[in-house]
């Protein structure tokens, strides 16, 4: 303790002043042993002020500097577009159109575009994006839709593929997997040279992209599916892989539902577009919380699903992301549904430590109807459509976040045959029932993002994948009044921010702490 007498303030006088905020050394000592209640809360106040402070200043800061550079100029092509949009086999809804105009207005500025595409999931994100790739494209430049896993990136492609035709030059490049729509039999070597030299105009993959020796011509658009902090260092690579030196457009796209009031915290660099409507004619998904005895009855359900041709996931928690025991537990279950439950049933296996071209034919083959049941870890979070699937079981539900939960079930749902979702579950005490109706009751994914925001915590809402940009320690999500606050010292430090030597060193540090994803 008393080596905090030498600690140095950084936090400039008048927004200690204005915000009524104690000392940092004195917080410190306070946090540790408090003289009373009021100078600990005062204590806590001030910490979690300066956490909350901090990840907004650097954003802004992000967001100022961003804007000082230039970026690929793509203008509005207004007849391709509608063209486009009236071939298509659905009719896109309002939020869609709204969210692609955003995007559009945003590629047209000759500054970086830095966009957060929310919306909930089977909203139509993709066919938003793909509005913006055609845009590009039609300007002469580049585009690149980077997703998380090789599962998803095959998936975009195909999808891409049939939506665009032949009329866009599109390329898939994972560890494992490179093709073009026009030579599928490419060899990876001639695919990047062709990147190089311009002749692939989109290229879709995961960050293998990033890492392998692959460059651009002219890259304009750069769109990454569920990682929302890609962004500084990986931006850099990006503009360094490409000829024309201009830092390319990115738009990030996220199925996990954010209150808004959090997204503008925790992402406050990206501008905000989130499409709140989903497609006409989705059916509401059925969702039971299913008791250990009931569960037979849930497998004749099945039976009768199946013999209508519907298919099923199971989806197996993953009990440490390190630990073998996810796989073993996915694999059990497996072997139960296998050999006990449904012998006479095609029944398919996926997690994450299957490899690339074992995990691509088992997605396959369950696309094209040759596996009944999908046991699946939770692997198929994201992105994975399969319109025919129309049960899924999560076993061990209480193990899940709801937002997570939310994502589970939007694998189902996705065509005009009612879906069911079951939610099994020995854990009956009150708070997960309360957890578990949460969902039962709501299809909302932003309203269950709130709701899990109350229940479990604001470290948990957001997953493995996103946790690692926040690492909040003494600060949570749901101070709200304190984000207020932070957010509004931040706006009017930002202009005067050369003026606060101490503050700027700070704000540098924090930016090289920084885990981007």
């Amino acid at each position: 303790l008393p080596i905090t007498n030498s600690i140095i303030d950084w936090l400039p006088k008048s927004i200690k002043s204005k915000y009524r905020l104690i000392e940092l050394k004195s917080a410190y000592q306070q946090i540790h042993f408090p003289q009373n209640q009021q100078v600990l809360e005062q204590a806590r106040h001030r910490l979690k002020f300066d956490e909350l402070f901090l990840i907004q200043l650097f954003a802004l800061k992000n967001k100022q500097d961003l804007a000082r550079l230039k970026s690929p100029l793509i203008k509005f092509k207004e007849k391709e577009t509608v063209a486009f949009v009236k071939k298509l086999p659905f009719i896109l809804t309002n939020a869609q159109r709204k969210a692609a105009w955003e995007i559009l207005k945003d590629l047209a500025k000759g500054k970086p575009m830095n966009r957060l595409l929310e919306g909930d999931v089977g909203s139509g994100k993709t066919i938003t994006a793909i509005i913006a790739v055609i845009n590009t494209h039609l300007n002469h430049f580049q585009s690149v839709l980077m997703a998380p896993t090789e599962i998803l990136a095959r998936q975009h492609y195909d999808n891409i593929i049939k939506l665009l035709k032949k009329n866009i030059r599109i390329a898939i490049l994972t560890r494992s997997n490179y093709q073009t729509n026009l030579e599928p039999e490419i060899t990876k070597k001639k695919l990047i040279n062709q990147i190089k030299s311009g002749q692939i105009d989109l290229v879709i993959g995961t960050h293998a992209l990033i890492e392998d020796k692959v460059e651009f011509n002219n890259l304009g658009l750069a769109i990454v599916d569920e990682q929302h902090r890609f962004g500084v260092a990986q931006r850099k690579k990006l503009k360094a892989k490409t000829k024309n030196q201009l830092t390319p457009h990115l738009l990030s796209m996220t199925a996990t539902p954010i209150p808004r009031s959090l997204a503008l915290t925790i992402y406050g660099d990206l501008d905000l577009s989130v499409i709140d409507e989903m497609p006409k004619g989705r059916k509401k998904i059925i969702t039971k919380i299913i008791s250990p005895e009931k569960r037979d009855d849930t497998y004749k359900f099945i039976s009768e699903q199946i013999k209508k041709g519907r298919q099923v996931f199971v989806i197996c928690p993953l009990i440490d992301p390190s630990d073998k025991l996810g796989v073993k537990a996915v694999t059990t279950e497996y072997e139960k549904l296998d050999k006990q439950i449904f012998p006479n049933l095609k029944i398919g296996l996926l997690h994450g430590k299957l490899k690339s071209k074992t995990k691509e034919k088992v997605m396959r083959d369950f696309a094209d109807n040759k596996i009944n049941i999908l046991v699946s870890t939770s692997v198929v979070e994201v992105g994975i459509d399969i319109p025919n699937a129309t049960v899924m079981i999560i076993e061990g539900s209480e193990r899940f976040g709801l937002a997570q939960l939310h994502q589970f079930r939007g694998r189902i749902g996705r065509s005009q045959h009612q879906s069911s979702c079951f939610l099994f579950t020995e854990n009956k005490t009150s708070n997960t029932l309360a957890r578990l109706n949460a969902l039962v009751d709501s299809q909302n994914g932003f309203d269950l993002a709130t709701k899990d925001l109350q229940f479990r915590g604001p470290g948990e809402i957001y997953g493995i994948r996103q946790s690692g940009y926040l690492d909040l320690k003494i600060a949570s999500l749901s101070d709200l009044a304190i984000i207020k606050q932070a957010r509004q010292a931040a706006q009017q430090t930002i202009a005067k921010l050369d003026k606060f030597p101490l503050l700027t060193k700070k704000i540098a540090k924090f930016g090289q702490n920084i885990h981007l994803e």
